[in-house]
């Protein structure tokens, strides 16, 4: 069932409902944001974009999403993966380029590797690749959040505006709006289904599967765009040259003067390369 609700729009799938912004008519783009943000951090890009291109910016269920999952969601990488894929059938989407940022890069390699069969091309902003999922101090969630009361502690600090916006500060150049990010942590703290989920995805991250993505994209023919900030300490380029070393068909484009959320602090650059890449494949 695919029903309107003001400008956005709701589509019912397997794993749950799934609410998500179209815009624009054409080749199909369809974005995949990361961990406890959601379809917003691509606005800026979707505004550039969807004058020559269909592009969809669903809220996944990657712990900011304004609905709850059914209990029984597989919300692992996988599962994730599994549910993006169920979108593109859903609508039917063909030759789909697929735009992942942060942990939902690593959604989007698991998908490209699992699931091929409506893509035709990847592009990835700063992002986990191989053994940096989840990166940094980051590693410490997943054992964290298996233990009794462990989410419950985890999301303690973030009760604090002050703190929500600290953490999040490290993502970009430019600061985010306040309210942007109070909205982001708003389901998580307050509803206990997406709890549950943010749980679910937490537990579920894990660098066994960026490893087995890599593996099966080495050699890959598939069309992939690497467009990376420098100087991103959570997601080096490092990561980024080692997966187009390895890959049969890819190529980095550096974006400067930008953070992990590329489509935030440089939406025109990062729209420009989208549609040069799109039309040039």
């Amino acid at each position: 069932m695919n029903v309107e609700t003001s400008q956005r729009r709701e589509l019912d799938l397997p794993a749950g409902r799934i609410r998500y912004r179209e815009a624009g008519a054409g080749k199909p783009i369809v974005f995949v944001h990361g961990y406890l943000v959601d379809g917003r951090l691509w606005d800026g890009v979707v505004d550039r974009l969807s004058d020559r291109y269909r592009c969809l910016a669903p809220d996944w269920p990657i712990g900011a999403q304004q609905i709850a999952m059914k209990p029984d969601a597989d919300l692992s990488p996988p599962g994730v993966a599994a549910t993006i894929s169920s979108f593109l059938d859903a609508l039917d989407l063909e030759d789909v380029t697929i735009v992942g940022n942060d942990s939902g890069g690593a959604m989007s390699q698991v998908l490209v590797t699992r699931h091929p069969e409506r893509v035709g091309r990847l592009v990835l902003t700063n992002c986990d690749t191989y053994e940096n999922f989840p990166p940094g101090i980051f590693k410490t969630m997943p054992p964290l959040a298996k233990l009794p009361g462990g989410m419950a502690l985890l999301s303690l600090p973030f009760r604090s505006g002050a703190i929500a916006r600290a953490a999040f500060k490290p993502f970009t150049k430019k600061p985010i709006p306040a309210e942007l990010i109070a909205s982001w942590m708003n389901p998580g703290l307050n509803d206990p289904g997406v709890r549950h989920d943010l749980k679910k995805v937490t537990v579920g991250m894990n660098k066994r599967h960026t490893l087995e993505a890599a593996r099966r994209l080495r050699g890959s023919q598939l069309p992939i765009l690497l467009t990376w900030a420098p100087g991103d300490k959570l997601f080096p380029l490092s990561g980024a040259e080692r997966l187009a070393a390895e890959a049969g068909s890819a190529r980095i484009v550096q974006i400067p003067d930008a953070g992990t959320f590329v489509s935030l602090d440089q939406p025109q650059r990062l729209s420009e390369e989208i549609a040069e890449f799109v039309t040039g494949t």
